[in-house]
């Protein structure tokens, strides 16, 4: 099972002395640059980590859909970013079927 990290931080006076753009800012800028790299839109954000040099999103996305929709092949792929949100990085995890659940 992913850990779900939450993707809306409250942003703090530190934050905004320091310039760290806030969660949710980078999550945006992030599916967007993914979208662009790859041609394939984020259904789900699962994870969202910040570890203060930058973060890690885990997302999932429809990679061939099919007819029914519950045979689409769906993939869980991490995107790494720098502290300002542009993406360093990404990686597919897995592919499996939409209607299939995880094991395990």
């Amino acid at each position: 099972m992913v850990e779900k990290s939450s993707a809306r931080r409250r942003e703090t006076d530190e934050d905004r002395a320091n310039g760290a753009r806030p969660a949710v800012d980078v999550l945006r800028a992030a599916r967007a640059e993914f979208a662009e790299l790859t041609g394939l839109r984020a259904e789900a954000v699962t994870r969202l980590e910040g570890d203060g040099s930058g973060w890690a999103l885990e997302i999932e996305v429809t990679e061939l859909a099919r007819v029914p929709d519950t045979m689409s092949l769906m993939a869980s792929y991490e995107i790494t970013t720098d502290s300002d949100g542009r993406v360093t990085g990404y990686r597919r995890l897995r592919r499996y079927e939409r209607g299939r659940a995880d094991h395990g």
